[in-house]
């Protein structure tokens, strides 16, 4: 009853309430990023799958810039990422935007983290699992090592969630995600200032 009807509704009532409550904060941190991005915007868009694999956009803010090298490819992620930038992924801010998925659909409050959809055929059987629920702006591997563990740990998480899916693990994820976020945890991966990219066996 829970993951099926109850999950949904709280997701609903739960992002109206954050999103007028953080309206002013999205309205301020979309002005200060479109300076800081240089002309690059202060929203990022972008194709994730979604329960049972459903492709959706998800918006985030723009913690980057598009600044390119004299090839025309894309600087580096620490070369690109801006003051501001880091400031707003340190804190999860750059997360908030993500409160219009959830209202829409796309998206719970708490689920495993939406990857990219490149990752889909690199998954085992047992890591696919993690598309059996809405993905989450928040989720178990989030406030089990977030981006400081390996990719076959998040996944094991991911799949513990699927299996655990409770209004006690969510309530639990929501405590440990704000205990996270004011201690600014595991934002960077031990290998580089973004999470690493999947390759089917990291």
């Amino acid at each position: 009853m829970y993951k099926r009807l109850i999950k949904r509704v709280l997701d609903i009532l739960i992002a109206s309430l954050a999103l007028v409550l953080v309206g002013w904060l999205l309205i301020l941190v979309a002005v200060w990023l479109r300076f800081a991005n240089k002309g690059g915007g202060a929203f990022f868009f972008q194709e994730r799958p979604g329960k049972d694999g459903k492709i959706f956009r998800i918006i985030k803010f723009k913690t980057m810039t598009d600044e390119r090298d004299a090839s025309g490819e894309l600087l580096p992620d620490e070369d690109r990422l801006t003051p501001v930038g880091r400031f707003v992924r340190s804190t999860s801010i750059d997360e908030l935007p993500q409160l219009l998925n959830v209202l829409k659909g796309d998206m719970s409050l708490i689920g495993p983290r939406p990857l990219l959809v490149k990752y889909i055929p690199l998954y085992s059987p047992e890591q696919a699992r993690r598309h059996e629920v809405r993905p989450g702006i928040s989720g178990w591997a989030q406030c089990h090592g977030r981006n400081a563990i390996s990719w076959a740990e998040k996944f094991k998480l991911d799949v513990w969630y699927v299996d655990h899916c409770t209004l006690w693990t969510d309530i639990r994820v929501i405590f440990l995600t704000i205990k996270k976020v004011l201690a600014r945890q595991d934002i960077n991966s031990s290998t580089a200032t973004t999470m690493e990219e999947f390759n089917g066996r990291n």
